[in-house]
């Protein structure tokens, strides 16, 4: 497992760094083919967040705290993503044993709100997956949607969190 600690507006002191690195290694239990794992910790003012991103076979899964301590804000971080992973291993395990079954989603017309401000740029691969392994993405990234490459059409679609919790897919009409 590759980890990488970051700092923004902070100096990752040794102290740190072996802190964030041990915590991180207990996920090993869980999933041991974690590629790599990448830690930010950034301090604006009396700010401290921790951001952690695990790619773990084409997957990702991450987590952010914002705590008025560095420390505080790693536990906190590790927390969240102990609960993640726990989710993306129960997943997994109980996908090998059902039969995997096509399910196809129903499409529906979203609302569509125009964006006001330009905020983050994120640029990533897309693999091309089923609309059920977008929908674990989606619940593993804790988003309210997800861009991906459908493996049957090799379309842009798109998954998404209605107000409801429900899940809706948008997929191009030919």
């Amino acid at each position: 497992m590759n980890i990488k600690v970051n700092g923004r507006h902070l100096d990752v002191t040794p102290a740190i760094r072996s802190y964030s690195e041990d915590k991180i290694k207990k996920f090993e239990k869980y999933l041991p083919d974690i590629a790599e794992v990448i830690v930010t910790l950034s301090v604006e003012k009396y700010r401290h967040k921790a951001e952690v991103l695990i790619r773990v076979n084409g997957n990702m899964i991450q987590a952010e705290s914002v705590t008025e301590e560095i420390y505080a804000s790693i536990d906190e971080v590790i927390d969240k993503l102990e609960i993640q992973v726990k989710k993306h291993k129960d997943k997994i395990t109980s996908r090998r044993r059902e039969t995997r079954q096509n399910t196809a989603a129903v499409p529906s017309e979203p609302v569509i709100e125009p964006s006001e401000v330009f905020i983050k740029r994120t640029m990533m691969e897309m693999k091309p997956m089923s609309p059920e392994e977008a929908a674990m993405q989606l619940e593993l990234l804790d988003k309210q949607f997800y861009v991906f490459t459908n493996d049957k059409t090799s379309d842009i679609n798109v998954i998404y969190r209605t107000a409801s919790g429900d899940l809706n897919l948008i997929e191009p009409v030919k």
